[in-house]
């Protein structure tokens, strides 16, 4: 059963089914856009070695794409993350004290150096 995949964590919490469909759509995504990105690097590689200039060219716009596909996975995971902590927090608390209360503190995201 998919609610028990994850039953156990914390003090013996049981996930939702709706925080493990949440979680495997989020999966789906990144590995569609990783999926993305493996043919934009092979072409990127092919357009690369044929040092045509038009194709060079056309390498600036496909490595832009990368980049922001990879700023897309980051930011999935950092929401899977939260999304995730927040749900197991708020089932510990549930547990605890009988009812669920969120944490306040949103939807948080890393901020990148550089």
């Amino acid at each position: 059963m998919e609610g028990d995949l994850f039953s156990g964590l914390g003090n013996g919490t049981q996930v939702d089914t709706k925080v493990l469909q949440s979680v495997q759509k989020s999966f789906m995504q990144v590995q569609d856009i990783l999926d993305q990105n493996r043919l934009l690097i092979n072409e990127i590689n092919q357009n690369h070695e044929s040092k045509i200039p038009d194709n060079l060219t056309r390498n600036v716009g496909l490595i832009r794409e990368l980049n922001n596909n990879i700023r897309r996975v980051v930011d999935l995971y950092a929401d899977l993350s939260s999304n995730f902590t927040r749900s197991m927090e708020a089932s510990s608390e549930g547990e605890s004290s009988g009812i669920f209360k969120s944490n306040g503190k949103g939807n948080q995201k890393r901020i990148r150096s550089g």
